[in-house]
């Protein structure tokens, strides 16, 4: 078993006499954990670091053509354009018209870019999670409209399970373990703007 040891102030009553200084009392709530949540929280967390590197992988390859599913010559840096192939060729369905009018556009190059790089950083680093899932859960729908209906189910496939499962660590507080989402939620950034979790 595993003791999570978390510090509560105590409130001093409202009815309390104020002639005499009060002092606040520091008191300790004792949480402890069974193997299996502890195991549980684990097994989140590598979760959470193997789909962030689903994420950055994806980056990398499109940024640099690493040769994986994007040549050399195809790269971001080379003058590639990671948004040109999937949407202008891949999709189909209700959505293909709209999302081959977006394909190889700058700007929805950038934000994919910058929308991968960001989420796969936050992932391994178990900081802004919540961001992160909401971004992801977004860029993943979107993806799944893109190839409606999806080629090995009527309706689900992996892109909604990914982003299931990044709601599902986000609420879970994932980044606390393995990860350095315990420093980041103390920080003054997020401790001003609490949504940045």
């Amino acid at each position: 078993m595993s003791t999570i040891h978390e510090p509560r102030r105590a409130s001093q009553p409202s009815s309390a006499p104020t002639a005499a200084p009060s002092t606040a009392v520091e008191r300790e709530t004792v949480v402890v954990e069974t193997q299996a949540q502890v195991a549980l929280r684990y097994v989140g967390a590598v979760i959470r670091i193997a789909l962030g590197w689903v994420f950055l992988w994806a980056f990398l390859d499109k940024a640099f053509g690493l040769g994986h599913e994007t040549l050399s010559e195809d790269a971001w840096v080379n003058g590639g354009q990671p948004t040109a192939g999937f949407l202008g060729n891949a999709t189909s369905g209700p959505f293909a018209n709209f999302y081959q009018g977006l394909a190889g556009q700058a700007w929805v190059d950038w934000i994919f870019m910058v929308g991968l790089l960001g989420i796969g950083l936050a992932l391994i680093l178990g900081i802004g999670m919540r961001i992160a899932a909401v971004a992801g859960a977004i860029m993943l729908v979107l993806m799944w409209t893109a190839v409606l209906p999806p080629a090995n189910n009527p309706f689900m496939d992996d892109h909604l399970i990914y982003a299931l499962v990044l709601v599902a660590l986000a609420l879970g507080n994932s980044g606390r373990t393995l990860g350095l989402g315990t420093w980041w939620q103390n920080t003054r950034l997020v401790q001003r703007w609490p949504a940045l979790t």
